[in-house]
């Protein structure tokens, strides 16, 4: 494991500003993401219109799985500035460039108005919150890591426990809107809503931040001028290790992204039935989260995800094949409890695991790097390729599938963990 540099103690206030101004800046950040995820099927009619729903749908996925690819420039660019410059630097630029792909979603006109320019300026929006989000992880889990090292498990937590937020954020606009307003309303106006609400949320949280004071350890640290350099070169085998650690993190996040228009397009149920359904994996996520970091602390991070990732790989096909030949309210919400649980038990350990990887000169660098080379790769074409896999199989509990890939891909990570870096 990484050394800690020897840091100013920081006090318990100080700690828990750290965590609000962190996890608000990091809830508004990931909420226009799954916002775009969630209002996939409006946004794919209004902006891919090709006469085939399917083939919209996909369109629209895709669009959403391109903005991945400028994560590992995100990673690149603003985790070698957080670990030069700083972590509150790159926090607060990078929440900027999420309010500007926000704001012009927010207010594109759609095909029917400009034309073919609507899809392309939206794949623009959503390159440009790609390469913001690349920056956001590490930034965000160095940050708020690097302020109380005892309990690293703990105070990292919040970074998905804000994530946790954001689902709920989402999912509580998802209920409400299509609860309330026809689908010419939902068509016309109402998909806009949550982007504006993102777009007047983002200058409290810009504010928060720049108020915010550098992190103990990194102002006790000699920072490097080449994090990118000195990441591959020091820490390689590290570097791969943490990449299939993030894998099932990562699938399972965007498969709970995916859901309410799996719930919808599949299984027939009503959209206000698919986002309530979210709303507990939303608030399981976020109430849990930080028992799960504190449990890390004091039992190890391995551990406990290593027992998530098994019980995710037995569960979760019997859940989808139950799910499917039992479609009800009551099914869905049962399978995304479970799945929120066990999502929770190893994503919510994460990255306390991620910041002892790396040491501190290059830990944003590093950790930036791991997760969004994972979440490219993995996580944004998730629903493209869980999608895709239904149809090829005709199975409807095919997403189970590709999650199960997932989870053995990162068994063979954190066994490498604890058997190459000495792990627990």
């Amino acid at each position: 494991m990484s050394s800690t540099p020897a840091a100013v103690p920081i006090s318990r206030p100080a700690a828990w500003r750290a965590v609000v101004a962190a996890s608000i800046g990091n809830a508004l950040e990931w909420f226009d993401l799954v916002v775009y995820g969630f209002f996939a099927v409006v946004i794919s009619k209004l902006f891919f219109p090709t006469g085939n729903d399917s083939v919209s749908i996909l369109l629209t996925l895709g669009t959403f799985g391109v903005s991945f690819f400028m994560r590992p420039l995100g990673a690149i660019v603003l985790g070698a500035y957080a670990d030069r410059a700083g972590r509150k630097a790159a926090l607060t630029l990078s929440i900027l460039l999420m309010m500007m792909g926000t704001f012009i979603i927010a207010v594109l006109p759609t095909y029917s108005t400009i034309g073919v320019a609507a899809p392309l300026i939206l794949v623009l929006a959503r390159l440009m919150q790609g390469f913001s989000a690349g920056g956001e992880f590490g930034s965000a889990t160095a940050f708020l890591a690097e302020h109380v090292p005892g309990r690293r498990g703990f105070f990292a937590s919040w970074q998905v426990a804000s994530q946790g937020l954001t689902t709920l954020l989402a999912a509580i606009f998802g209920v409400v809107l299509t609860g309330n307003l026809s689908p010419e309303q939902m068509s016309t106006w109402g998909w806009r809503v949550p982007f504006i609400f993102g777009l007047l949320i983002g200058p409290v949280a810009y504010y928060i931040r720049t108020r915010l004071d550098e992190t103990p350890e990194f102002l006790a640290s000699v920072p490097t001028t080449t994090p990118l350099r000195d990441t591959f070169a020091l820490n390689k085998e590290r570097l791969l290790i943490a990449i299939g650690t993030v894998v099932l993190g990562t699938v399972a996040t965007y498969l709970v992204l995916f859901m309410p228009t799996y719930a919808i397009r599949q299984l027939g149920l009503a959209p206000s039935v698919a986002f309530t359904a979210i709303l507990l994996t939303g608030a399981i996520q976020m109430v849990l989260s930080p028992f799960v970091g504190h449990f890390s602390d004091t039992h190890g991070r391995t551990r406990i995800m290593l027992i998530s990732a098994v019980l995710l790989l037995v569960l979760i096909y019997p859940l989808f094949t139950w799910l499917v030949g039992h479609p009800t309210f009551g099914t869905l919400l049962v399978v995304q409890a479970v799945l929120g649980v066990l999502m929770t038990g190893y994503f919510a350990a994460l990255p306390g695991l991620l910041s002892e990887m790396f040491p501190v000169a290059t830990r944003t660098t590093g950790m930036s790097l791991a997760y969004n080379i994972a979440v490219t790769v993995f996580g944004g074409f998730g629903p493209f390729i869980i999608t895709w896999l239904i149809a090829s199989t005709g199975s409807k509990a095919a997403p189970s599938f590709y999650l199960i890939f997932a989870a053995v891909v990162s068994l063979v990570a954190l066994m490498a963990a604890r058997k190459r870096l000495g792990f627990k």
